[in-house]
């Protein structure tokens, strides 16, 4: 019987199947049993994706889009995926098109990080009110 057919157990009792598996992993080093897959701690992500956010800034406003309240969601699967949604200060922006791909370019960077999709959304508005107190103060808004 070849190794193939011994693996997949043809003839043999459930035990014995159990004793191939565990020889055949010996042989190959590897463990017979499958690691689990990488849980990341979701909090110290997002924390390390907030300050990647707060690294890209909107070429016209010398504010990071963080704090500017251009990020309405971040969400993190227990895989890594993220998936984040944002604005921008107005619909005409001039940087419409390349802001969500330098907001996917920065999450992505981020260690721990897996596949990034950014959603741009319009509702609600983006409103002074969604902006930082220190994005006010360096604005002089406050």
């Amino acid at each position: 019987m070849n190794r193939l057919a011994r693996l997949a157990g043809f003839g043999k009792r459930e035990q014995d199947h159990e004793d191939e598996v565990a020889a055949l992993a010996a042989d190959t080093g590897r463990d017979a049993v499958e690691e689990p897959p990488v849980v990341v701690d979701v909090e110290a992500l997002r924390e390390s994706i907030v300050t990647a956010l707060r690294g890209v800034h909107d070429p016209e406003i010398p504010v990071n889009i963080y704090d500017l309240g251009l990020i309405y969601t971040i969400d993190i699967a227990a895989d890594g995926t993220v998936a984040v949604e944002m604005t921008l200060t107005a619909p005409g922006c001039p940087v419409a098109g390349m802001m969500p791909l330098m907001v996917k370019q920065a999450v992505a960077r981020v260690e721990g990080v897996g596949e990034v999709d950014v959603a741009l959304v319009w509702d609600p508005p983006w409103t002074q009110e969604r902006m930082s107190d220190e994005a006010r103060l360096q604005l002089g808004l406050m």
